[in-house]
Parts: structure tokens; C-alpha cells; sequence
């Protein structure tokens, strides 16, 4: 449920609606008349599919709006752009409009988004309003704040449709998703093992797979430990923890700190498997040949493996990943049985669009009990077959 009242931030809402939609929402409209002076129900219902809901009656003939059926049907209402006004009535019972009286018949989470200037905003009651909404369980979504509120629309501005959807999705994540109560480390990213202060070892990844996995975690609720290398993506979701680390070492310490405290760790990290044996405090000059000596970094799946063997943290379940070039089953596999991983994901350099920097992936799940293979796909849906596959075991485990 959508309740748009009389502000001109009230434009934003055909962007909530689409973003809405676009996640696979159904949103019904309900609109204050005050509202509708900044944007028409024609508008809104081109974009719902449903007839905007303004008046208690529709019509001449007797029929009417039933407040109280919608404030059934919905699953959420989300009043967006919320003037001091509407703020006012909704804190103090004054159902003078279908918006407000939807509002006092709501059985579902009620989200509120102010939309005012600073001084409205600040005003002390504009502030005890806020304060009882919240008291009586509402959710508010703060205004937006940082440079572009501060200079050009004020910091009372209505929050971004954006952030106001990823709340909903948090909402629902933590309400409703089948990972709530466990705690799940991503390790993604590349990691950059320096030879002299402006130069280093790394390789390709782009983090995007290990972003698209930690994003959906947290979307079905789980508590998300992400450890990152110099990645050129960044998560959708806030995270639990958000360490960000370069060297192949700073992960490896990374993950054995808070490997004990998780329910599951996917390592899917391209960590460096060599490092400098030295590394200059200056930058190296140019004169001639340079030889450079390396030196194996730790595995740090292998020994979060070793690790899990240990009778104080069994029953964690380890994911590994394996990007290989050649006998690529074979050295999966391998790694499946020397790692103590619970399942691997296989992925191949020769396939094409699969690999690094590419939004999609082709992977197959290899288990000790079970080889599952899937399509070319984009990583945020490879993202959630995988995720679909961790959870069951963390149901049974």
C-alpha cells in the first residue's frame, strides 16, 4: 500500500511504484486530495494496473472504499512523500481522509518518509508526531542527508526510492527469509600483494560474484561477515561486518579471526597464491631486467578446512570456489576433498561470458554425494542457486 500525500516530492512516488514493481511487488495506491494536486490518479494507475484509491466513496451509486479491507490485503504500506500535515493526523488519530483512516485500519508494518523543508522538519511538533509514530511501531525512513540534500532540494528532503526499497527489502528479509539467525563470511575480491609502493601482483576479478552472494544472504536475512579485496563493486545491502582488506595475508588473518563465530563461510575470494618474498619501501627504478622472487601465500580454504576439523567448531559448512583453465572437474574435486569443503562451485575461464569482470556465470555445485550443473546465468541469479543449496544444508545441518 502506497500512500502519496500533498508534497512536490509527491513525483517521486511513479519511481517508488517501478522499483516496486520491478522486485515483483503489487502496490495499490491510496492517495490524499491534496495529493492529487501534484500528481494525477492516471498517472499512478498506468503504473499500478489498479484504480487509485482517494475518496471513501467511489461513486454515486452507493459503492465506497473499504479502509479496513486494505489495510488487510497489504503486506506493508509505505507512505511516501509524508507531509508535516498527513504526519500529524496519522500520529493523532484525525481520519479526515481515506490515507489516514487506511493508516488506523493498517494490520501490516507501516513505513513513513517525510518530505518537508529543514524548518518544518526541526520544528518541535513535527518532532513529537515523529516520536509517537514511531512509538506506535511505525518505521521511519529518515530524509535524505549528505551534500545533494544539504545544497540543492534541503535536508528535509524525501528519502531516494531507491533507499526506501532497500528498507522494505530488509524489512521482509529479516521478517521472513530463510537464513534469519545464522551468520554466513564472504571472502570476494582480488587481492593485491605489493612489490614497491605503486606497483603489485593481482588479477582480474571484479569481487561481482562474491557481491551478488553476499547481497543475497543478507536479502533472506542472514547476518553477512564480508572480507573484501580491492573489489570495483560494492554491496547492495549494509552488511553485518564489512572488512576490507589488499593482501592475500590481511584475508587470510581476516578470515581465521572471525571464522569461529559464523554458521558458514564461502570462499570465493581470488586470493593471490603468490607473493614478493621482499617488497621496496621505494619505487623501483627502471634500469635494466628486474628479477622478482615469490613466495606461496597461505590457502586460506584449506585452512578454515583444517580448521572445521577441530571439535569446537564442527557443523560449520565451508563453500569453496574453483575457477580453473584445464581438467577442470578433476582439480575441483581435488580440492573438494583436500579442503574439507562441504560443496565446491566450478566454474570454467573457457566458457564464454563465465569468469571474471562478466555479470554472468556458468557454474556447476560438485558435492561428495552430488554434481549439479546449471546454465549461463547472471551472477546475482547464480548468487541465489548457490545460496539455495547452502541453505538447505544449514536446514538439515
Amino acid at each position: 500500500m502506497l500512500g502519496i500525500t500533498g508534497s512536490i516530492a509527491a513525483y517521486k512516488a511513479c519511481y517508488l511504484i517501478r522499483l516496486l514493481i520491478k522486485k515483483g511487488a503489487e502496490v495499490q495506491v491510496v492517495i490524499t486530495p491534496a495529493g492529487k494536486e501534484f500528481i494525477t490518479p492516471v498517472t499512478l494507475s498506468a503504473l499500478t494496473h489498479k484504480p487509485v484509491v482517494s475518496e471513501f466513496f467511489s461513486g454515486r451509486d452507493g459503492s465506497w472504499n473499504s479502509h479496513v479491507d486494505l489495510g488487510l490485503w497489504a503486506d506493508a504500506m509505505v507512505v511516501a512523500p509524508a507531509t508535516a500535515s498527513t504526519i500529524g493526523k496519522m500520529a493523532n488519530g484525525v481520519a479526515d481522509n481515506m490515507l489516514v483512516t487506511t493508516y488506523l485500519s493498517m494490520k501490516a508494518p507501516v513505513f513513513v518518509a517525510p518530505a518537508m523543508d529543514l524548518d518544518m522538519y526541526a520544528h518541535p511538533s513535527t518532532q513529537d508526531n515523529l516520536q509517537k509514530l514511531r512509538g506506535y511501531g511505525n518505521i521511519i525512513i529518515e530524509p535524505a542527508t549528505g551534500e545533494l540534500a544539504s545544497k540543492l532540494e534541503g535536508k528535509g528532503r524525501m528519502q531516494e526510492p531507491e533507499e526506501i526499497v532497500k528498507q522494505l527489502e530488509l524489512h521482509f528479509a529479516e521478517t521472513e527469509g530463510n537464513l534469519r539467525g545464522k551468520t554466513i563470511m564472504i571472502t570476494t575480491g582480488p587481492t593485491y600483494e605489493r612489490i614497491d609502493p605503486v606497483r603489485f601482483i593481482g588479477n582480474y576479478s571484479s569481487g561481482k560474484m562474491g557481491m551478488a552472494l553476499a547481497n543475497e544472504c543478507v536479502g533472506r536475512g542472514a547476518k553477512v561477515v564480508l572480507i573484501s579485496g580491492p573489489a570495483s563493486v560494492q554491496p547492495y545491502f549494509p552488511m553485518f561486518r564489512y572488512i576490507k582488506v589488499e593482501s592475500a595475508e590481511e584475508m587470510y588473518e581476516a578470515a581465521m579471526q572471525c571464522f569461529d563465530e559464523v554458521d558458514a563461510t564461502i570462499s570465493v575470494a581470488a586470493v593471490a597464491d603468490f607473493t614478493p618474498e621482499a617488497v621496496s619501501d621505494q619505487k623501483i627504478k627502471r634500469k635494466g631486467e628486474m628479477t622478482l622472487k615469490l613466495k606461496p601465500t597461505k590457502d586460506i580454504a584449506a585452512a578454515l578446512g583444517e580448521r572445521k576439523r577441530n571439535a569446537e567448531v564442527q557443523g560449520k559448512i565451508l563453500v569453496g570456489f574453483a575457477l580453473e583453465t584445464n581438467d577442470e572437474e578433476h582439480n575441483a574435486v581435488e580440492k573438494l576433498e583436500h579442503k574439507n569443503l562441504d560443496f565446491i562451485v566450478l566454474n570454467s575461464l573457457n566458457e564464454k561470458g563465465s569468469g571474471f569482470q562478466y555479470d554472468t556465470n556458468k557454474v556447476t555445485i560438485i558435492s561428495s554425494k552430488e554434481r549439479l550443473e546449471f546454465p549461463l546465468k547472471q551472477k546475482t541469479e547464480v548468487a541465489a542457486d548457490i545460496v539455495n543449496y547452502l541453505s538447505k544444508l544449514l536446514k538439515n545441518g
